[in-house]
């Protein structure tokens, strides 16, 4: 079976409004024109809604035929990211700064697809949680909505989203059981030396110097401390000090992230990274301040959940196109703060166009709208057939 014929017969009604959501890119907690948007479709569509979780989630709940007292959540991310969009469209961003340079506007257009079908067929029998998520890009909005009583109000059996995926081909559909996704930490480094003129570096307690051997002794805590069956990454992403050629800056600050697959793989990292700060500021006789949060849980599909996606993936695409044991993945995903919260499955589809996601060249394929719209739809009428409980 193809994509839903009734979800490709208002494909184009969908494109448009990813373009329109792609042209007005909004960052986390800011969502407020594009939740405004989803809430109006789901309204139009006979859709009861509820906003404001998590500052700017919707949350769109729909009853099926029959008495079924199953719930499924579906989940999609709205958020852009805050970098220069890069290309040439004719809906590129027309706010500078903001650009959806992840999908996020696909992801959402797809849920309201999906949102749509089932409002119009009911073809099922049970609860679905329509749930469009703000501020996944590190911001921390999937645990946001949680705080504010997302699985109380709106109590699931168990949750899906999904992932376009420009490494993947058109049509393609990956779901990996087990851990798919990296947990992950920012940290922000701040060391305070003693600055001196650039003349007489004797005077001073050299931040650059200090935080370019911190940075490299940081490097050894993977190759050394981590056992080398445990994937991990620590990578340094920025480097702040001085402001004059002949200054030697007494601050500088090292800040970057923290990626493995297991939770006690990052607390031997964030220990290692603790202890290394201060072995270096007892060598340097200055101070070192180091910031590590928590930010992403590792994302775990769980078999059950994995084998349905697989086994509807294969109803909506070519059976040769659906991938079973995919790579994990270095990336994080906050749908993981759901994961943990509730049974589900996460999943990629894959697209024409190779430019990676996150880079200003990015450019997000259409055609697979009708596909992630599809797949969401056959979850619940597969999960939650009419019929099943008369």
């Amino acid at each position: 079976m193809p994509t839903i014929e009734r979800i490709d017969g208002f494909a184009e009604e969908l494109t448009a409004i990813r373009r329109d959501l792609h042209a007005h890119p909004e960052i986390g907690f800011e969502e407020v024109r594009t939740s405004g948007i989803v809430a109006d479709k789901l309204t139009q569509w006979g859709i009861e809604v509820h906003r404001g979780l998590g500052g700017t989630g919707v949350v769109g709940v729909l009853k099926g035929k029959g008495n079924g007292g199953m719930k499924i959540g579906l989940r999609a991310d709205m958020d852009a990211l805050p970098m220069e969009e890069n290309t040439n469209l004719r809906w590129r961003s027309t706010i500078p700064g903001r650009f959806h340079g992840c999908g996020h506007d696909g992801h959402t257009t797809m849920l309201l697809g999906t949102a749509r079908y089932l409002a119009e067929t009911r073809n099922f029998d049970g609860t679905v949680h329509f749930i469009f998520q703000p501020a996944e890009e590190g911001l921390g909005g999937a645990r946001a909505m949680i705080k504010d009583g997302l699985f109380q109000k709106f109590p699931c059996d168990e949750v899906y989203g999904l992932h376009n995926a420009p490494d993947l081909n058109h049509g393609e559909i990956a779901i990996l059981p087990g851990p798919a996704m990296a947990g992950a930490d920012f940290f922000d480094i701040v060391i305070d030396g003693y600055g001196a003129h650039g003349a007489m570096p004797e005077r001073s307690k050299d931040a650059v110097i200090i935080a370019t051997t911190l940075a490299q002794s940081l490097q050894t805590i993977v190759s050394r401390n981590v056992p080398p069956h445990h994937p991990a990454v620590l990578s340094i992403t920025q480097i702040h000090a001085g402001s004059a050629y002949n200054v030697i800056p007494g601050q500088a600050k090292l800040c970057g992230t923290v990626r493995a697959f297991d939770d006690g793989v990052r607390a031997l990292i964030r220990e290692r990274m603790r202890a290394i700060c201060a072995g270096t500021a007892a060598a340097f006789q200055c101070e070192i301040n180091a910031d590590i949060r928590d930010i992403f849980s590792v994302l775990v599909n769980q078999e059950e959940q994995s084998q349905i996606v697989a086994a509807v993936a294969r109803t909506v695409v070519e059976p040769d196109k659906v991938f079973t044991r995919s790579e994990p993945k270095m990336g994080s995903e906050d749908f993981a703060d759901m994961m943990q919260a509730v049974p589900g499955a996460y999943f990629w589809i894959g697209h024409e166009g190779s430019v990676p996601v996150h880079n200003p060249g990015y450019v997000l394929d259409d055609k697979i709208l009708p596909i992630g719209a599809s797949m969401f739809a056959r979850i619940i009428e597969t999960r939650m057939p009419v019929g099943a409980h008369a």
